[in-house]
């Protein structure tokens, strides 16, 4: 009698809860139609290794004689038959070398089969298929120049470090030298620029034939830490700091076309005082003429007084002569001094003209700038005892006394001198 209440109160309890279940909620699941068409044998994932091959007959739930089989994005070596669904994989190493396929990457193909007569009789699905080797190709650097390269200092060494890859691609990318240097682009992966600009002064005074080798080494590295290395060798050989150098010649020429013009000012002084002394000379010489032509005049006259006159005159022209001497002398060193200065300034001048640069990195640089700089200094010490120069030096007016026509012919060269 309990055990049957007891089940009675459980029915009743069961038909409350399903009376209060909202039939909104309740879902009815379709029935699986069991003559849709299926792939019965499908492998989602294929892993092949690169010499063998592999047919694999897909079969599925209906006559395959009604069907029809084609793949998308298949890889090379990949195929179907169309009419009985059977999958062919085989690849060649060629494939891998012309990089048409690389290993162990999945390669997802695209499967469709389709009723001939009933075009909506279709199944779409895919699968994936990769390949791997068991032979282990090494991966190499290729840096795009020689191993030896020569270069000069203020040049440029710029190349790319290319990657012939093998079974695993190189992931990183380093480089050491015997020098401290630094490429301005980064080197970290296969296809950076390794870029160095030489500085000047890289090749120090101790350097044997004014060269140093530098030796760069590049090693790249697999994920699987496998490594290879390549070689560069750079020998650098010293040479001319062209921009500083063409700095200092302008320099030096500035500092010889100013010595010039001061030189001209010295000479328009001397040459000025030289002339001051021929005219004084001169006059004296007039004076003393005169007076031994005047005394000759009045000798000859009948008045005694006048011939007194006249015998006293000549003793006064023969007294200007000492007077002439103390108040002008005739000075030959300072002719002297305006010829010297005069030849120094031509001979500078023709230096500045012969030893101009031929262009921003001319060869011949240093060999004008040491010739210049010799001869300089040479003009300056030889020329040391001449006379100051103005203060306030007119450059164009001190050339143009200079190149004077008056002025060039007493001191041009005369035959037979």
């Amino acid at each position: 009698m309990y055990k049957a209440v007891l089940v009675l109160t459980f029915l009743f309890s069961a038909a409350t809860c399903l009376a209060q279940v909202d039939s909104s909620i309740v879902t009815v699941l379709p029935m699986a139609d069991s003559n849709a068409l299926r792939i019965k044998n499908l492998s989602p994932y294929f892993n092949l290794h690169v010499d063998s091959a592999i047919n694999y007959q897909l079969e599925i739930n209906k006559p395959q004689e009604q069907y029809y089989w084609y793949l998308k994005n298949a890889p090379a070596g990949l195929s179907v038959n169309k009419d009985n669904g059977l999958l062919s994989i085989k690849v060649n190493k060629s494939y891998f070398q012309m990089g048409k396929l690389k290993y162990d990457k999945p390669y997802e193909v695209k499967l469709t089969v389709q009723n001939l007569n009933q075009p909506t009789d279709r199944i779409d699905t895919s699968f994936a298929v990769a390949f791997f080797n068991t032979e282990i190709l090494p991966s190499r650097l290729k840096p795009t120049v020689t191993t030896d390269v020569i270069m000069d200092e203020g040049d440029t060494l710029n190349f790319k470090i290319q990657c012939e890859n093998g079974s695993f691609p190189i992931t990183d990318l380093t480089f050491v030298t015997n020098y401290a240097i630094k490429s301005i682009s980064k080197v970290n992966a296969c296809g950076d620029d390794f870029t160095w600009p030489i500085p000047y002064g890289f090749v120090k005074q101790g350097d044997r034939n004014d060269q140093r080798q530098v030796t760069i080494y590049f090693v790249g590295t697999t994920k699987f830490r496998n490594s290879d290395t390549a070689r560069v060798n750079v020998m650098v050989r010293k040479n001319i700091n062209y921009p500083e150098q063409v700095k200092q010649y302008e320099m030096l020429r500035a500092e010889m076309e100013r010595y010039i013009n001061q030189l001209k000012s010295s000479f328009r002084i001397v040459d000025k005082k030289i002339r001051k002394t021929k005219r004084t000379r001169t006059t004296f010489d007039l004076a003393s003429a005169s007076t031994a032509l005047g005394g000759t005049v009045f000798s000859s006259m009948s008045n005694p007084d006048q011939r007194t006159v006249g015998k006293i005159l000549p003793s006064v022209g023969v007294a200007l002569v000492p007077v002439k001497e103390a108040t002008a002398p005739n000075n030959s060193y300072d002719q002297n001094s305006a010829t010297l200065i005069r030849s120094n300034i031509k001979r500078l001048e023709y230096l500045l003209t012969d030893n101009r640069l031929t262009g921003e990195r001319d060869p011949e640089i240093l060999n004008k700038y040491r010739k210049l700089k010799d001869q300089l200094l040479q003009t300056q010490v030889q020329l040391i005892d001449i006379p100051l120069p103005e203060q306030n030096i007119d450059e164009k007016e001190v050339d143009e006394y200079f190149n004077n026509k008056k002025v060039n012919k007493k001191y041009k060269l005369r035959k037979g001198k």
